[in-house]
């Protein structure tokens, strides 16, 4: 296996099966003396802007009133 420039790897299919990863999957690399292992994170955490939204806006709310809620927590 080769890293890219950027130090990108791909991670084989058959791991990427066995330990269920779809895209946007957040993985983090655990070291165990000379070892790395590739650990699935169960809880995401929330990290983009407005990743803390995501789920509270309901289909009752207008575009202004969701507006609203992002800018009152910014």
């Amino acid at each position: 296996m080769q890293t890219t420039a950027t130090g990108q790897i791909t991670i084989p299919k058959e791991v990427r099966e066995a330990l269920n990863i779809v895209s946007e999957t957040e993985i983090d690399f655990i070291k165990d003396n000379d070892r790395f292992y590739i650990v699935k994170i169960d809880k995401p955490h929330i990290t983009k802007k407005f990743g803390q939204f995501r789920g509270i806006a309901t289909t009752t709310m207008s575009t202004d009133e969701i507006l609203n809620l992002t800018r009152e927590s910014l």
